[in-house]
């Protein structure tokens, strides 16, 4: 790790630990870089903002994107202070961030009570056998809806 990837990996820290002294959320921060600067950062907000998906990378993710004017993140580089969940995780792909650097483990995590394997575990399962029921209905319409976006000859894909 360069200097400055360690001098990023160090702000990241320093989020989790300022906001979680400041009671915003868990223990955790995220750095967005481009072109060697910090665009957006954040700390965990979950608690503070009622709002389980506020964490940080999503909050940070949220930031870059409105002050790039984006929704692709492609030439960003990520810095967190913990390997990302799953939610994290996916929100990490459909920003196509190029690269991602992270600090502490999920087993890190899971030791002080973070654990997200349930999520994994329960990815494994069929719908019908999940801890929250899910079921499927209305598919016709919206499958119509779908044919409709596909159709779309102004839409912006991604």
């Amino acid at each position: 790790m360069s200097k400055d990837q360690n001098t990023f990996m160090q702000r990241a820290i320093a989020l989790a630990d300022q906001g979680m002294q400041e009671g915003t959320g868990g223990p955790f921060g995220a750095v967005i870089v481009k072109n060697g600067e910090i665009i957006a950062e954040a700390s965990n907000q979950v608690t503070s903002t009622n709002d389980p998906t506020a964490h940080a990378e999503i909050a940070a993710i949220r930031l870059a994107c409105d002050k790039l004017g984006s929704f692709q993140l492609d030439d960003c580089i990520l810095y967190t202070s913990c390997e990302p969940c799953p939610m994290c995780l996916g929100a990490i792909y459909w920003s196509r961030f190029k690269q991602v650097f992270y600090a502490a483990t999920q087993e890190d995590a899971a030791a002080i009570g973070f654990d997200d394997q349930f999520i994994y575990d329960e990815l494994e399962k069929p719908m019908k056998n999940r801890k929250i029921p899910f079921e499927q209905t209305e598919r016709d319409q919206a499958v119509d809806i779908f044919k409709k976006w596909d159709a779309k000859s102004d839409r912006v894909d991604y």
